[in-house]
């Protein structure tokens, strides 16, 4: 095995691995550091040799990842009811395997960085990194939890460019910027760092531009845009009790007293709740009849999340179950239903449950659920709404799916209990925020433990709630039928990055075995 010199390989490998966990949110959340973050692993694996590399992103992807998804032995252990060493195990493993990624995009990056030109370097990196990204955001059901772009998701002013290319695009910047500083580090030739460092200041003024046009010009429609009075309410519901059916009554009834809270200042026209806010399935259930009178009486819409289900042969006993949002409307009855389309693998459905036994006990208290599909929006008066049922609002594809179908908003439903008091429900609400900047559509969050809120179309946090309070707040949210370029060909820009970042760096090794 190649050895590994501490100081000029392990260090800065670890390094970057730190760097990445103190500017994510949640672990830190110090945001500039990401623009650096990946410098000192640049620099040490531009003379390494290829398992020299292999190890440096090896070890930078378990800091990185570990420090970054160590709440799912809190999910595993505490809701799975799995024994801590299955727990942590099933966290390493996930790690290495993310780790991966960071692992060809080392060996790649090495042989970019000493064999092609600094120029070539510059721009290939950010184009392997973002490619990489857009990979895991799919392979194996994927998993694309905060991306490096994310990290930027509270200083809005800088990331507007994402109605183009997504939060992609931020990434790359940053990918760029990383790789930018390591070339001045390494790189002593006055004239080539004059040769890199024009394109990119001149892409970076572009993007600063593009950002100040379009935030003003948003803000002046923002003006005189149509809204309507939206109410979230944060019921803040113990997880381990919200399934114990001696306790239901007492949760809907929590629900209520809040709803009913909203009306004393700006009456909502539609109350939002969070995802399985009714912990049973609402077709004949007498609970059902508290919140018809709720929805008819006060005149408003209620969008809450509820298992559901249909029936595959009854004498068989064979049924379908979703989770679901339902609209309940002023009328009490049932106005629209959407189910998840993305189901969340060893937490809804269990992969190869067959082969896996041992963890299907993560299931037990959510069910065995079938994915659903995205038609046409739930539509309450001028609002066509688009919905994210938890999870799903780390996905960019899905929020561009529901604004092609004509969504004018789009709301977030979630439980974000089963991370406990960790880092994950910040990380979370942070990818939410680009989903509005990306459609330009405003997004409202209702979570069950926290964190809720409403973001504008220019990804400012208008209000927003802190976790495992209960919590309530009406808001006037903006309207939007424009559809973005993101939706319409922004989705390309991640796999043409991946084209191009993988086209250089085979090119590169064409040449290099033709003595180019």
């Amino acid at each position: 095995m190649t050895r590994l010199s501490v100081r000029r390989l392990v260090l800065p490998a670890l390094l970057s691995g730190g760097l990445l966990c103190l500017g994510l949110p949640g672990s830190g959340g110090l945001w500039p550091l990401l623009f650096v973050a990946l410098v000192p692993l640049l620099v040490a694996i531009r003379r390494a040799d290829p398992a020299q590399a292999a190890w440096c992103g090896l070890l930078t992807g378990l800091v990185h990842f570990l420090s970054l998804l160590y709440w799912l032995v809190i999910v595993m252990g505490r809701y799975g009811k799995l024994p801590w060493y299955i727990s942590f195990t099933t966290l390493v493993l996930l790690a290495l395997v993310l780790s991966l990624f960071v692992v060809v995009f080392t060996l790649s990056a090495r042989r970019l960085l000493a064999e092609s030109t600094s120029l070539v370097a510059l721009w290939a990196l950010p184009c392997l990194w973002v490619g990489l990204d857009w990979i895991r955001s799919f392979l194996f059901t994927g998993f694309p939890w905060m991306d490096l772009g994310y990290g930027l998701w509270n200083v809005p002013g800088i990331i507007q460019v994402a109605d183009i290319t997504g939060h992609y695009g931020i990434t790359f910047l940053l990918v760029l910027t990383n790789t930018l500083v390591a070339l001045f580090l390494t790189d002593r030739v006055p004239t080539a760092r004059l040769l890199v460092l024009a394109p990119v200041v001149l892409l970076l003024c572009s993007v600063a531009g593009y950002s100040v046009w379009r935030w003003q010009s948003l803000e002046r429609w923002m003006k005189t845009a149509e809204t309507m009075p939206v109410g979230v309410v944060q019921g803040n519901i113990d997880q381990d009790k919200k399934w114990v059916p001696e306790d239901q009554e007492e949760t809907v009834m929590t629900y209520i007293g809040q709803t009913v809270s909203l009306f004393s200042g700006k009456k909502p026209a539609l109350v939002v709740w969070p995802e399985t806010a009714l912990p049973f399935f609402p077709e004949g259930h007498p609970l059902m009849t508290p919140l018809r009178f709720l929805t008819t009486k006060n005149d408003i819409a209620l969008l809450t999340g509820a298992p559901w289900y249909t029936v595959v042969d009854r004498k068989e006993k064979k049924f379908r179950y979703y989770n679901s949002a339902l609209l309940i409307a002023t009328d009490g009855n049932f106005g629209g239903r959407y189910s998840k389309t993305h189901l969340v693998p060893f937490g809804e459905y269990v992969p190869l449950k067959k082969y896996l036994p041992f963890i299907a006990p993560i299931v037990q208290t959510v069910g065995d659920f079938t994915p659903g599909t995205i038609e046409n929006p739930i539509i309450y008066l001028q609002a066509k709404i688009g919905v994210l049922l938890c999870y799903e609002s780390i996905f960019p594809d899905i929020a561009e799916k529901w604004v092609q179908a004509g969504a004018n908003i789009l709301i977030n439903l979630t439980n974000d209990a089963w991370y406990g008091r960790s880092s994950a429900p910040e990380q979370s609400f942070a990818m939410t925020v680009f989903r509005a900047v990306e459609t330009r559509r405003s997004v409202v969050r209702a979570a069950n433990t926290g964190i809720s809120g409403f973001i504008d179309p220019l990804g400012r946090v208008r209000m927003r709630s802190e976790i495992f309070v209960p919590w309530q707040a009406v808001d006037d949210v903006l309207l939007n039928e424009k559809v973005p370029f993101v939706v319409r060909y922004g989705h390309l820009f991640a796999p043409v990055c991946c084209f191009l970042g993988f086209g250089l760096f085979f090119c590169r090794v064409v040449r290099r075995r033709m003595g180019g």
